[in-house]
């Protein structure tokens, strides 16, 4: 909290052009400053992006999926990295490393979007065209409801700030209500896509769009348990005719061709330099196989084996799923232990193209088609129109090369299928804890998760897996709770 006032840095666009994907180095444009050319305030909004940027590739992963049943770990002696394996094992507490970065991005986003919308409104403001401006607004709003909807999904209620405040201002504010919290970004994507349809003719591949509020819209509804409303922002996107899905699964994991056509919103990285990169390959390849996975064997990987593939991920796939072998690797060499055998890593994103190190350019998607069309049948089958939702999830399933239909499923057994088809079709794309968590499957799936882990692994940390109604809730971090007098989260 005490990031939400702090000096600006604004991300900067390449002297040498001038388009969003060209992705940006840091740069200082303090808060003090007035923003008057419609230059300036696309930098603004593109610096909404830069916190959203970085968490994604260090940190959402870790609290969003590798907690899940989709991930663990290889054990590996040398990690310095602790703070998240205890999160992998249920091992929480407030001083962990990774939800004290991840809250931290989360309020310096928020404070962009908010620098963003409050200068947007000032008079004087000279725009070429009415709807730079509006595309601004709708991405500074979009941003912000993201950005508080991950907030709340994993701490519960926070501190709700939608205006520019002083530090003395930040130290006064409170926690409000998951109820409050919930209220502002359904008023903020509402707001957004609506300043959005206003600006079509200056959508840029990349950027948020009108179709990324209402999809993302038609999730916190889901997540409301708020059925008609989710399909209507749902079937909103389906009715564009903008978006369908790639004929071949693997192509959207493709950094040489990055998709635009069922990828909805995806944070962007690319390859130009350390600071717009990602790394997740030489995060989430085995340890042990040195250059063999990353195809850079001068690039040190001792700290790798994250986001492991469990036997609970690999054995949901069924047989013929072509998804399997995008979403999960083998590689045969000596694991941790010195004994030869296939080890699973996560080879759902790729080696670098062109890059002599360890700079990755995949995009990691936050949104795509394939999660609106299984969205769309949950909300259907959730109103009780099963049959009706039974299209949508084999357009899915057809597409990864399961062709037999489904057929013969009540309510129940719907429910079940279609939180397997997200398991495998959405794995390591920070959806799997967020699923189980708004379907009330988490305590048990991941007690029984955590049994097979303990019963398979002796080098578990004491009280691994330890799952409580609690634990569904992140820690405020302890800064929080020193410095802004937050309350802690039950249990913590």
């Amino acid at each position: 909290m005490k990031k939400i006032v702090c000096i600006l840095l604004i991300g900067f666009l390449t002297s040498c052009s001038n388009s969003f994907l060209e992705l940006y180095p840091k740069d200082s444009l303090n808060e003090g400053n007035f923003y008057q050319s419609e230059v300036e305030f696309i930098l603004l909004a593109n610096g909404c992006y830069l916190p959203m940027r970085d968490y994604e590739r260090n940190q959402h992963w870790v609290l969003a999926e590798l907690i899940s049943d989709n991930g663990s770990k290889q054990n590996n002696i040398r990690t310095g990295e602790a703070s998240r394996g205890v999160i992998d094992q249920f091992i929480l507490g407030s001083d962990n490393a990774a939800y004290r970065d991840f809250w931290n991005l989360s309020y310096n986003g928020i404070t962009r979007c908010n620098k963003l919308l409050s200068e947007l409104g000032r008079e004087g403001v000279v725009f070429s065209k009415e709807s730079f401006k509006d595309r601004s607004a709708g991405e500074a709003l979009f941003l912000r409801g993201l950005y508080y909807f991950n907030l709340v999904r994993q701490f519960g209620g926070v501190p709700l700030v939608v205006s520019p405040i002083t530090s003395q201002e930040a130290v006064g504010i409170k926690r409000a209500t998951e109820e409050q919290i919930y209220e502002q970004i359904v008023k903020d994507l509402t707001e957004a896509s609506a300043r959005f349809a206003k600006a079509t003719d200056v959508e840029e591949v990349g950027r948020a769009n009108q179709w990324a509020a209402q999809g993302m819209l038609g999730k916190v509804y889901l997540t409301l348990k708020k059925y008609p409303e989710a399909q209507q922002a749902l079937s909103t996107v389906m009715s564009s005719g903008k978006y369908q899905l790639l004929p071949n699964y693997a192509d959207l994991f493709d950094p040489s061709k990055k998709d635009y056509k069922e990828t909805i919103f995806a944070i962007q990285y690319s390859e130009a330099s350390a600071e717009v990169a990602n790394q997740f390959i030489f995060q989430f390849a085995p340890h042990t196989s040195g250059g063999s996975v990353t195809k850079r064997p001068n690039i040190n990987i001792v700290n790798a084996g994250w986001n492991q593939p469990t036997d609970d991920l690999i054995n949901a796939f069924e047989p013929g799923d072509s998804r399997k072998n995008v979403n999960v690797g083998f590689w045969t060499g000596l694991d941790w232990d010195n004994i030869v055998r296939p080890v699973p890593y996560c080879a759902k994103y790729k080696a670098p193209i062109a890059a002599p190190d360890n700079r990755c350019g995949d995009n990691f998607p936050i949104l795509r088609y394939a999660d609106v069309l299984l969205m769309y049948a949950e909300v259907l089958n959730e109103q009780g129109k099963t049959s009706e939702a039974l299209p949508f999830v084999q357009q899915v399933r057809t597409r990864a090369g399961l062709t037999v239909p489904l057929s013969g499923l009540d309510k129940t057994a719907m429910q079940n299928q279609i939180a397997k088809e997200r398991q495998v079709e959405l794995c390591f794309e920070n959806q799997r804890w967020y699923d189980l968590k708004r379907t009330g499957k988490a305590i048990e799936v991941m007690t029984a998760h955590g049994k097979r882990e303990v019963a398979q692994k002796s080098f578990l940390f004491d009280g691994a897996y330890t799952i409580t109604l609690n634990k569904l809730l992140a820690p405020i971090p302890t800064n929080e709770i020193l410095v802004n007098k937050l309350a802690q989260n039950p249990g913590y």
